[in-house]
């Protein structure tokens, strides 16, 4: 699956998304927590520094921003110091605040957590102090806000709605983005509040609670698989939504979908290190996924992946398209997915340079797949990260050997059993009697061949080195080739004999 994966994270483009509110400003004190003060049973903090970053609504489009979208935030900030470092914050990492509202009536939401660390080690939050109001905007804030969406949806690929209770997210502004954007074909992804009445949320394309916001809103305890099945279906039926991302943490997300059966999507298990901000990050993932048109239940894994990332930080920090490609590029050498189009594998392979990865491609007929090439595809895999094999169509091999009985196996057969080897990442099938137009389309840094080629009778090492790539021959075990195996088997037809195949054995260690 994780071939699949790094496809459609390649193919996901720069979408705009609208994302709708609660504005949230965090600060973090940082500091060694040494000892206990003099003055009462507390553990002092001396502080070393101190860092602000974006919460709530604001770090869903920050987020989004780390993907590579295309981000205009919607919500309310007061007309404070910490409202106008919210929006210079915005603003440096590249999202449009056009639709934000100032109100002189509030205090933009503010959260100090104070981080210690004990003995120079991995820090702890200690304490947290919050300055918000959770009153409902005013009428007239609300019709601001929507007077600063509502003409724009027709500029969107999707609608992120994160509501974190401070009093953006009323019916007033919700049902009505929520009717309009589904008029105009746009997904509206929801990360519901705490405690909410989802009736709010009614009509949306999908919501996210997780454990406890489920429970919360329809009265299962999500302590199993299958309640959380239940739990996502009532949801889908009883507010009128397309899908419930009922979210379990270590456990993955079990996806809902109407007269469908539900599905659950695990997840890989991680270090957790600070929970803060991984429902943001999912949510972000879900609206850039929903936005790209991605395929639910591929967009359920890459959530998990997103949000999996995101707990392995301290605080909240901006996940990249890169650094999801790198660990999914860590965990996909399997043989399913292996053998790709030209156009796949072209995608494939800028994932991997992206993740700063070096491509290694070799070529052949592969016909009889025997203990030569497996010695010298390990040696060719050891040349980088990742090992590509282009193989010869049937047709090619034809004309290449003049012989109509060739190949022995047909080059589905020989795709499937390379793709079977630890060390091969692809598989492609090109149909030229020379790789020049694979090596064109792919630009592998380095292409290796085995054999008894020297460096300089390698075919295709004018194209690669012409683009500054790298050609290395690999040699070729003695006694080991496809010809001296066919020939051997075809003089056993008529002698009725053993055929001795030299397999080179491991030296052995002196004792």
């Amino acid at each position: 699956m994780s071939y699949e994966l790094i496809d459609e994270m390649e193919r996901l483009g720069t979408p705009r998304i609208l994302v709708l509110g609660d504005l949230i400003l965090d600060r973090y004190v940082w500091g060694d927590a040494e000892r206990i003060s003099q003055e009462a049973p507390v553990i002092l903090l001396r502080e070393d520094k101190q860092e602000t970053r974006l919460g709530g609504a604001a770090n869903v489009a920050n987020m989004l921003r780390g993907l590579e979208a295309e981000v205009t935030l919607a919500g309310v900030v007061g007309n404070d110091p910490d409202g106008r470092m919210v929006a210079s914050e915005l603003a440096l990492a590249g999202v449009d605040c056009s639709a934000l509202v100032a109100d002189d009536d509030r205090p933009t939401t503010c959260k100090v957590r104070f981080m210690g660390r004990a003995q120079h080690r991995h820090p702890h939050q200690m304490l947290r102090v919050d300055r918000e109001v959770r009153h409902p905007i005013t009428s007239d804030i609300a019709q601001k806000l929507l007077a600063a969406m509502l003409p724009r949806l027709h500029e969107f690929q999707a609608v992120l709605i994160s509501d974190y209770a401070k009093g953006v997210c009323t019916s007033e502004v919700v049902q009505p983005l929520i009717a309009a954007a589904r008029a105009a074909g746009l997904p509206v992804i929801v990360d519901p509040a705490a405690g909410g009445d989802y009736n709010l949320y009614r009509g949306a394309t999908g919501v996210t609670p997780n454990r406890s916001e489920t429970f919360k809103a329809t009265g299962i305890e999500v302590r199993s698989i299958d309640a959380a099945y239940k739990a996502g279906n009532l949801l889908v039926e009883k507010f009128g939504l397309d899908m419930a991302f009922v979210t379990l943490d270590r456990d993955g997300i079990v996806l809902a979908r109407g007269n469908d059966e539900p599905v659950h999507l695990p997840t890989r298990i991680r270090e957790v290190y600070d929970v803060t901000g991984a429902g943001d990050m999912v949510l972000a993932m879900f609206g850039l996924g929903m936005a790209a048109g991605i395929e639910p239940t591929r967009l359920c894994r890459l959530a998990n992946v997103a949000g999996g990332l995101e707990v392995e930080q301290v605080g909240v920090v901006r996940i990249s398209r890169k650094e999801i490609l790198t660990d999914l590029l860590h965990g996909s050498r399997r043989s399913q997915g292996k053998v790709c189009s030209v156009e796949e594998l072209a995608r494939h392979v800028s994932a991997r340079r992206k993740a700063g990865q070096k491509v290694v491609l070799t070529n052949g007929c592969f016909d009889l797949l025997h203990v030569g090439h497996v010695s010298y595809l390990k040696e060719a895999a050891r040349e980088g990260d990742c090992l590509i094999v282009a193989i010869n169509s049937d047709d090619s091999v034809r004309r290449l050997n003049k012989a109509p009985d060739r190949p022995i196996f047909d080059q589905q057969y020989r795709a499937e059993m390379l793709a079977g080897l630890e060390s091969v990442d692809y598989v492609v099938v090109f149909g030229e009697e020379t790789p020049h137009a694979i090596l064109r389309a792919l630009q592998p840094d380095v292409l290796v061949k085995g054999g008894t080629y020297r460096d300089d009778e390698i075919v295709g090492r004018e194209v690669v080195l012409e683009y500054g790539g790298r050609v290395k021959a690999m040699g070729m075990t003695p006694g080991v080739s496809t010809t001296e195996i066919v020939r051997r088997l075809r003089e056993s037809e008529t002698q009725s004999i053993a055929i001795p195949i030299p397999i080179p054995l491991p030296e052995r260690r002196a004792a």
